[in-house]
């Protein structure tokens, strides 16, 4: 349940005022505290049933004390295990009406929907505490992963009777699966999972901490019931497949709501559709948790409180650009300075900071919407990326009219953002003026904690480093041996490692002398630069991540 379905629901009922309203939903957000516990803290009611009883008066349902309750093995029986898991659903009784189900979301209406479909059952809801739901879930059902081998049976059946798009995407075996690969690759932390059909098989993989790892696929003639019913929870035309679409999918996996983007692309054999899975968790990221040094975070806090310059995060597509500026934003959100953002598209939203999706398609660019910003008085400003000219002018303009501008551009290190500036037509004594630093960086994957060993790197390897046995004295070297936390893989989880261009006065007069990025990187490394590669040392030495990552990555 979302905190801002709840207090949307208890404004409406005249519960709460809105600016508790807000207060509340914050604290619940921040603070990653369960919405109703928030309710209770605050006063709003005196017990946890008092609140459910309102749940239950909203959405006109029954309101269930399910403490001591057992059903009958029949009803139990009437939703399948990993279905029950996937919707936090337990069954409580049939009847005339339908199959009577307590969800431990029950504001979220898309459940009943999906259960419907999935059961071909008329669904009643009914309310209970969460708590209650789930222990019933877990004791009746386990706690494991849906299995989806339990389900490729009733899917073999279906695609070959000549039913509509439509119909075929909406049949039970079919949701039940799309909903399930969500639910797996959701389990595994992914960060995107696609849905590729080729001319003998259909793949269905999913990218976990930046690698691609493949699920046992389903049978290739039902690439396009899969993909049609992807495309229907993402409000889609099923019925256009020559031109790229897009969509969002807002759903809920195992009681936690889940946000997706979705990219259609036609192909030779059909359509490849890619769902990104965006993690709310990483909006509410501070800088401190960025696993950067003290020095650098001391001076990027620094950076973001000055009142007028830029400051430019770079680095390739997927290495963690947008967390980090978002962990600026959160730092410098407050009540006296105006933010304002310009974002291709806007992923999450952030409370108190104006956000404005870019749409080229009606001629709302960076640079439009930049020019625009100066006319709104703010204090602050985040460019999604520096991609033209005309987007690298006005920010510089917007800097030297008193605003601090954020952006992004796609380089390989820090002194190559300088460069690319240059190259884009921009003088260099302006961006020499306003360029306050630039941080390069890498997301690398961290070392599975659970299967953690040291091991001896071989010389080979420590060549590839530039580093002698000397260099390395009585350091240690670890490495993943792979188990089942990790499915194998030997990591989990990932972490930055950075470089930042301080502009000093020395790099500004080679800047203004169009020095090439290598004479700059040069310069930067005597002044004293941390490199991605020493970064990346740091990380090794600290048992963090492995020599093949560095490697890989810088």
């Amino acid at each position: 349940m979302t905190p801002q379905n709840v207090v949307e629901m208890l404004e409406n009922r005249g519960v709460i005022d809105q600016g508790l309203a807000y207060d509340i939903a914050q604290d619940a957000v921040k603070n990653g505290k369960d919405i109703v516990q928030v309710l209770l803290d605050y006063g709003i009611y005196t017990n946890e049933d008092e609140f459910w009883a309102q749940v239950a008066d909203e959405l006109g349902a029954d309101h269930f004390d399910l403490d001591n309750f057992e059903p009958p093995p029949s009803v139990v029986g009437l939703i399948p295990a990993g279905m029950a898991r996937l919707y936090g659903a337990f069954p409580i009784t049939l009847d005339a009406q339908g199959l009577h189900v307590a969800f431990t979301d029950p504001l979220n209406p898309q459940l009943v929907e999906d259960l419907r479909f999935g059961l071909e059952k008329t669904i009643v809801p009914v309310v209970a505490r969460r708590n209650q739901v789930q222990s019933l879930i877990e004791k009746h059902y386990g706690s494991g992963t849906p299995d989806i081998e339990e389900i490729f049976g009733n899917l073999g059946k279906s695609g070959k009777d000549g039913a509509s798009p439509e119909a075929e995407a909406n049949s039970a075996p079919i949701v039940k699966f799309v909903d399930l690969v969500m639910h797996q690759a959701i389990k595994e932390r992914a960060s995107d999972i696609h849905f590729e059909p080729f001319e003998r098989e259909f793949k269905i993989r999913y990218r976990v901490d930046g690698a691609l790892y493949e699920m046992a696929p389903p049978p290739v003639h039902l690439a396009n019931s899969i993909i049609s019913r992807v495309k229907v929870m993402a409000n889609m035309n099923i019925a256009e497949r020559r031109i790229p679409q897009d969509g969002r999918i807002m759903t809920t996996v195992g009681g936690k709501a889940v946000d997706m983007r979705v990219n259609s692309l036609p192909t030779q054999h059909g359509e490849s559709v890619v769902l990104r899975v965006l993690d709310r968790s990483s909006i509410q990221l501070e800088l401190s948790d960025l696993g950067m040094s003290d020095g650098l975070k001391d001076y990027i806090e620094e950076t973001i409180h000055k009142p007028n310059g830029i400051f430019i995060v770079t680095g390739p597509t997927g290495a963690g650009k947008t967390t980090t500026l978002y962990a600026c934003l959160r730092k410098i959100n407050t009540v006296d300075a105006k933010l304002l953002t310009a974002e291709d598209p806007v992923e999450y939203e952030l409370d108190g900071i104006m956000q404005v999706p870019v749409n080229d398609a009606v001629g709302l660019t960076f640079a439009k919407a930049l020019r625009s910003f100066l006319r709104q008085d703010p204090d602050r400003i985040m460019v999604g990326e520096m991609r033209d000219l005309e987007t690298a002018q006005i920010a510089i303009q917007a800097s030297l009219t008193g605003h601090l501008v954020l952006s992004t551009l796609h380089t390989n290190d820090s002194a190559g953002a300088v460069t690319r500036l240059v190259d884009m037509g921009v003088e260099p004594f302006m961006v020499a003026a306003t360029l306050e630093g630039v941080l390069a960086q890498r997301l690398l994957r961290t070392i599975c904690k659970s299967c953690r060993a040291p091991y001896e790197p071989s010389l080979h390897i420590l060549n590839q480093l530039n580093l002698t046995p000397d260099d390395i004295g009585g350091k240690h070297f670890y490495t993943g041996a792979g188990c089942s936390t990790c499915g194998s893989s030997g990591y989990k989880g990932r972490r930055g490692i950075y470089e930042l261009l301080d502009v000093t006065d020395p790099i500004r007069e080679l800047i203004t002398g169009r020095a090439p990025s290598l004479v700059l990187r040069q310069k930067a490394i005597e002044l004293g630069m941390v490199t991605l590669r020493e970064d990346g040392l740091r990380s090794i030495y600290d048992g963090e991540t492995t020599i093949e990552e560095v490697l890989k990555y810088t």
